[in-house]
């Protein structure tokens, strides 16, 4: 019975609101809301983001997926030589293993949300220096 009374008090979902605030030297806002640097639920990520005007990071290989929503502005992604450029209310799956730049050279600051399956983590970025 007390077996029973403990799953009925467990909660069966995670509440975040205090995500982490990743650091950066670029200017870019990254708060984690799940991942491994906040709240570890799974082998996935969920982070909110602002690139600001000029922003760009080196070409990666990451060894997860990762999905991208645009709230608002727009965000270059280079993917395999293709040239994307995604706006408000579009999305991409960028596939494990490609070889993939992300920036924003517009004028504008770009408002997004990412997943990552599997999580994001430094060891599994690949990023080129």
């Amino acid at each position: 019975m007390a077996r029973l009374l403990n799953r009925k008090n467990m909660k069966n979902y995670e509440l975040q609101t205090n995500p982490f605030i990743v650091p950066t030297t670029d200017g870019k806002l990254i708060e984690e809301h799940y991942g491994k640097a906040s709240i570890d639920v799974g082998d996935y990520s969920f982070a909110h983001m602002i690139a600001p005007a000029g922003w760009s990071e080196p070409f990666q290989v990451p060894e997860f997926d990762e999905i991208t929503f645009i709230f608002s502005g727009k965000k270059k992604f280079e993917v395999n030589g293709d040239e994307i450029i995604l706006e408000k209310n579009q999305s991409i799956c960028v596939r494990k293993g490609s070889r993939v730049r992300y920036s924003n050279p517009f004028d504008q600051p770009c408002e997004y949300v990412s997943v990552c399956v599997p999580a994001f983590t430094i060891d599994r970025v690949k990023r080129e220096e």
